[in-house]
């Protein structure tokens, strides 16, 4: 593996609620890691935009990325980006947030159902239906990928992690085939990439999100481009895993993964 080619298309910075290290120093942690290329994803919610102050949260993350990215030119390509979740919930607003800068990469996610939290803050799921939660949660995928304004769908199958990390339930997404199928096959229609998310390689779960499988499937069902992302919360995370999933990109088909320039895919072959 060339690791000079390793890009990180997933990071957030302390710009999110729950990042822990400013833009600079994960940029240097970056280039000592030998990265070629990171996109800065920091958090809006959707649903509590106003009210836990992403309005203000996300400018500051364009403005000091924006800052950053000639001080590292010629060592580390830094590109800026969002990760939106729930923008189906309020697609106006989505929409009005996406208009305001030009961003090169948009990440769509789902962390929570209606109503509900984040799956991160679920401290337990005595009481709930499993099933009948991971296809509220995969219809709201659908909804997402319908409304169609993002480059890439996050750590497809986010609840997962936190069905095993929390309650040690190891569900199997091939109960869920018919519609992951009908997502899949969407994604790929939209031309949108689906990411192997490496953040649980450090947690309980130990999986990638998604896992091979599914990557298999949606080359299977036309998908063309993969991403990478570490969802790195901390500088020490930076490119945690992408080797990992290069490999399982490989694997399932895949001889490149692609960044985000003004919202382009760019290729970056991995054989």
């Amino acid at each position: 593996m060339d690791y000079q080619r390793i890009i990180d298309s997933h990071v957030h910075s302390d710009n999110s609620p729950d990042g822990h290290h400013s833009v600079t120093f994960m940029c240097e942690t970056a280039v000592s890691k030998n990265l070629r290329a990171i996109a800065f994803t920091d958090h809006c919610e959707i649903d509590v935009f106003y009210e836990d102050g992403y309005d203000r949260r996300i400018r500051q993350s364009y403005f000091e990325t924006a800052k950053i990215k000639n001080a590292f030119l010629g060592s580390l390509l830094v590109l800026q980006g969002i990760e939106l979740a729930q923008p189906h919930y309020n697609s106006a607003l989505a929409d009005t947030i996406l208009s305001a800068q030009r961003y090169d990469t948009v990440i769509g996610s789902v962390h929570n159902l209606r109503g509900e939290k984040d799956f991160y803050y679920i401290k337990s799921f005595d009481g709930y239906d499993i099933p009948a939660v991971f296809n509220e949660y995969l219809d709201e995928l659908l909804a997402m990928t319908d409304w169609g304004n993002f480059d890439v769908l996050a750590h497809m199958t986010y609840p997962f992690r936190y069905f095993f990390n929390v309650a040690g339930i190891d569900e199997d997404i091939n109960n869920y085939k018919a519609k992951t199928d009908e997502l899949l096959k969407l994604l790929a229609e939209k031309d949108k990439a689906i990411e192997i998310n490496t953040g649980g390689l450090r947690q309980k779960i130990n999986k990638t999100s998604p896992e091979l499988n599914v990557v298999k499937r949606f080359k299977q069902l036309g998908g063309k481009y993969i991403s990478v992302g570490s969802d790195a919360h901390y500088a020490e995370q930076i490119g945690y895993g992408i080797a990992t999933a290069y490999e399982t990109a490989l694997e399932a088909g895949f001889s490149s993964v692609v960044m985000f320039q003004n919202r382009t895919p760019m290729e970056i072959s991995i054989g």
